[in-house]
């Protein structure tokens, strides 16, 4: 009878330690189940511009119908706290050239944490805008930093903050507060961090797919970012504009596994084996790294930090226009 008893409260003890650290269904949650678990997430509202966090929505109202619809994110979830984009990336001096727009370092960014009140054991969901692309990669951004730095348990909303409205949740414009938190980074997970080095030998090899996450006219050279250095893509990458990866304007929310093996296939590429995804700055590029490592569980996959800002500042403006 002892062992019997023992062996029912160990079996206890697992079940009830899978639960807990079973909070989030996966990388993706909607506003129905963020409502109905609110209280056992922190809430992080990534955002660019920070005065929106405090101000309130903007709607139209339809003359005719007389009908409300959503002009203008603004707000945010009730106790959500604010992380400013900004501050998510700085400086790396690499081979004495200055790279901008990186991950910070360990310190600074655990220190971040710290500052915004995330604690150990801390069940996080992201939160973006929501109105775009560009906003749902600011974030698979922060995703993949906290990823990198030993993070598990989180989530992102889908849809973002356009969806939390238009779903009818609540919103507050309250300044977010914060009395410290103790989260700690862990050991720096290189195996999601792709290196020059890494890219030169894909080139090389060929048994790593390139994957360029920006829109097809940077892919195909007509135009170019102001700090990309060269015209067109990495020798052999395969083109997957980001709008390619969310819904229209409005509420982007990410498309679903089933369509993102369609979206691949009709592109050309392979969502099983070794890939390496870039776009200019290490932004986008983590929405194709989020959707094929997380979502479609390919953990083969890497996300070129540096992305083509880096690669052209290296190698000058010996990437010419590809139109393999």
């Amino acid at each position: 009878m002892k062992h019997r008893h023992f062996l029912i409260v160990v079996i206890s003890i697992l079940v009830a330690s899978v639960a807990q650290a079973g909070v989030v269904p996966g990388p993706l949650v909607d506003s129905n189940w963020l409502k109905a678990n609110k209280d056992k997430v922190v809430i992080l509202d990534v955002r660019k511009d920070t005065r929106s966090f405090t101000s309130k929505p903007v709607y139209k109202k339809n003359k005719k119908t007389g009908k409300l619809t959503l002009a203008k994110v603004a707000g945010h979830i009730p106790g959500a706290i604010l992380v400013n984009y900004k501050k998510l990336r700085g400086n790396q001096t690499i081979n004495n050239k200055k790279i901008t727009k990186m991950l910070i370092d360990k310190a600074t960014f655990e220190k971040l944490m710290q500052s915004i009140g995330v604690n150990k054991g801390d069940v996080i969901v992201i939160v973006s805008k929501g109105e775009s692309s560009g906003d749902m990669t600011s974030a698979t951004r922060l995703y993949w930093s906290l990823k990198y730095y030993g993070q598990d348990d989180m989530a992102i909303l889908n849809g973002g903050m356009a969806g939390w409205l238009k779903g009818g949740g609540k919103v507050s414009n309250k300044a977010s507060s914060s009395k410290g938190g103790n989260w700690v980074a862990g050991a720096e997970r290189k195996e999601i961090l792709a290196t020059s080095a890494d890219i030169a030998m894909a080139i090389k090899d060929k048994n790593t797919q390139l994957v360029d996450v920006r829109s097809l006219p940077q892919y195909l050279g007509t135009w170019k970012k102001s700090y990309v250095y060269a015209n067109g893509h990495i020798n052999g990458a395969k083109s997957l504009p980001d709008e390619l990866l969310t819904g229209p304007r409005g509420k982007a929310s990410f498309i679903s596994a089933d369509k993102m093996k369609k979206v691949s296939a009709a592109m050309g590429i392979s969502t099983t084996g070794n890939m390496i995804t870039y776009c200019n700055s290490g932004h986008l590029a983590t929405g194709g790294w989020f959707m094929y490592h997380e979502v479609l569980g390919n953990k083969n996959v890497k996300m070129y930090d540096g992305s083509m800002h880096q690669w052209t500042t290296e190698k000058g403006s010996t990437v010419d226009l590809k139109m393999e």
